[in-house]
């Protein structure tokens, strides 16, 4: 379960909901957020910059997304849920030059303008299998409710794969939590979304009380980090499979999770570029035929006390070809922290501090050497060195619906190059439940 003392600030607040007593189920809900992330990256030096660096310049960049989360129950264990969602951002660098990006919200396809759209329509289907019965609050996406300890949920629609998939009780929500993309979920979670980092899917759980067995399947984009789905999915997916379980140490409650995911799509891998290039500038998009990326990660979260939590990650993925929908990470570790203001006498208020290192593959570090390019890196050369971030914010509870936090962010290596850097970024967020 999500830790109480850290995260109940973080939780969306009820509005409008049928039920107001714990016991009684509600027959639908209506929800909302909304998130603005302001930044600025100061000046930093470069021996050299490519087609896809990060500017060396000052830069500065914002987002906004807001989200209206609409829930329905059709029948006993039958929900159905909507997302409408408007995003507007400006990102640096026109969103080039690292692997962990500074700003989870900023998307591949937003621009200055607001851009609505669905983000999420999907229908969940609960079976208890009985158990003891823990009472699920209200929440975004969630309808308050009884559920048993061991049951069955299985999720047909529009979704995000994270929505279900490499949760973390503290770092998983960039609207409340860390920004960088690195700790949004697994680095080498190559998971399948367009642009804006949705899907189409299903996915089957099982409940049987400290263990959740997961498994989905979901539609690939049409070409790399593209906006269009391929629809032919027993062709080209998305597979994943989780197994989560729940234990105490310590008397401190935990989890621990572990993923394992397959990519078959149509993309071009590193080797056939560079062999294919005869010496010249290598390209993926010269060599893409249809194959597979594998991948695997470790989650783990820790109460440590009832106002401090730890967790870590660790993924990896094969990085023979070309990233198709996340970022361009091959391995990744990621370990922090989050501490309630308890000590302080601001038990609302959160500090996160985290550490991140990230890394590639051979043959794309032979790529970028030889001049390639990817979606968001390529500086025409290479002096490799994992791309290390440190990143720390904290949020201020101003009141029972909004939070403000300021983030720090400092990059070595930007986009796995020891010419470049290092970089440090500020940033201020502010985030509105209704």
């Amino acid at each position: 379960m999500m830790k109480k003392y850290l995260i109940a600030a973080l939780l969306p607040m009820p509005v409008l909901a049928m039920a107001a007593d714990a016991g009684e189920e509600e027959s639908w809900n209506l929800k909302g957020q909304a998130t603005y992330i302001w930044q600025r990256k100061s000046p930093f030096s470069a021996a050299y910059s490519g087609p896809n660096s990060l500017g060396t310049e000052a830069e500065k960049s914002y987002s906004f997304s807001g989200t209206l989360f609409f829930g329905y129950r059709l029948a006993a264990g039958t929900e159905l849920y909507f997302n409408p969602e408007v995003v507007q951002s400006v990102p640096m660098s026109e969103l080039t030059g690292l692997g962990g990006m500074l700003n989870s919200e900023q998307q591949k396809s937003s621009g200055p303008n607001p851009t609505f759209y669905r983000a999420r329509l999907f229908l969940r289907q609960t079976w208890n299998l009985g158990g003891e019965t823990t009472w699920q609050e209200s929440q975004a996406n969630q309808l308050a409710g009884n559920l048993s300890a061991r049951r069955v949920v299985m999720t047909v629609g529009n979704y995000a794969m994270t929505d279900i998939f490499d949760n973390n009780a503290y770092a998983h929500d960039g609207r409340t939590q860390f920004m960088n993309w690195s700790l949004l979920t697994h680095g080498a979670y190559d998971y399948a979304a367009d642009t804006r980092g949705y899907t189409w899917g299903a996915a089957l759980e099982y409940y049987n009380d400290d263990w959740v067995y997961r498994v989905g399947r979901s539609l690939v984009p049409w070409e790399s980090n593209g906006q269009k789905l391929d629809t032919r999915i027993f062709r080209h997916f998305s597979d994943q499979v989780e197994i989560e379980h729940s234990y105490t140490l310590g008397g401190q409650a935990g989890k621990l999770r572990l993923l394992a995911f397959h990519n078959r799509m149509i993309s071009g891998s590193f080797r056939d570029a560079l062999a294919a290039a005869g010496g010249a500038t290598p390209s993926v998009a010269d060599v893409r035929k249809e194959q597979s990326m594998y991948g695997a990660g470790i989650n783990i979260e820790q109460n440590l006390r009832p106002d401090i939590g730890m967790f870590l990650r660790a993924s990896w993925n094969d990085g023979k070809t070309e990233t198709y929908s996340f970022t361009e990470v091959e391995r990744s570790v990621t370990v922090g922290m989050s501490i309630a203001g308890t000590r302080w006498g601001r038990a609302d208020d959160v500090l996160g501090i985290a550490g991140i290192r990230n890394g590639l593959s051979q043959a794309h570090r032979d790529y970028l050497a030889a001049g390639g390019v990817g979606v968001f890196i390529g500086d025409g050369r290479l002096n490799y060195r994992p791309e290390d971030i440190v990143e720390a914010y904290y949020n201020v509870r101003v009141s029972k619906s909004t939070t403000l936090g300021l983030d720090v962010q400092k990059i070595f290596h930007p986009a796995y190059n020891a010419d470049r850097g290092p970089v440090l970024v500020a940033g201020a967020r502010l985030h509105v439940e209704f």
